[in-house]
């Protein structure tokens, strides 16, 4: 069921700040400029690295997720981690039926995809993003 770890997401109070750490501090090279997926209440950027992505995210709006979990962590961290499934829907239903609390409906995460998150009480205390693979 579950495919490759595609990403690992990591809250940033400030994007561009993150991005110069992993630039100039760890050497990435391949670094996307930030983008806003306003829906989602983000705005985020990827270090692409050869065994996948960590997903910087910064809030987007008064209403954004991230603002909560950077209140209990101001220098930001950890947010999620992120699992390739063939079919959205199909991950789902399955995690539903083995008794998962699934957070909302599919909505279109920042890969353009398909995505769905489950509840971190239920899955260890990591928040666990589930994406349809393109």
């Amino acid at each position: 069921m579950i495919g490759p770890l595609n990403h690992v997401g990591v809250a940033v109070p400030d994007i561009e700040k993150a991005l110069d750490f992993y630039r100039d501090i760890l050497g990435a090279t391949d670094c996307t400029e930030p983008e806003v997926l306003a829906p989602q209440g983000v705005k985020f950027a990827f270090v692409n690295l050869p065994s996948g992505q960590v997903e910087l995210i910064e809030p987007y709006g008064e209403k954004s997720p991230i603002i909560k979990f950077l209140e209990k962590n101001p220098k930001g961290g950890q947010h999620h981690i992120c699992f390739e499934v063939g079919d959205i829907h199909e991950a789902k239903a399955l995690m539903e039926k083995r008794g998962m609390r699934v957070l909302g409906e599919p909505r279109i995460g920042a890969h353009g995809t398909p995505v769905v998150f489950l509840h971190p009480g239920d899955a260890g205390g990591v928040l666990i993003e589930l994406m349809e693979s393109h």
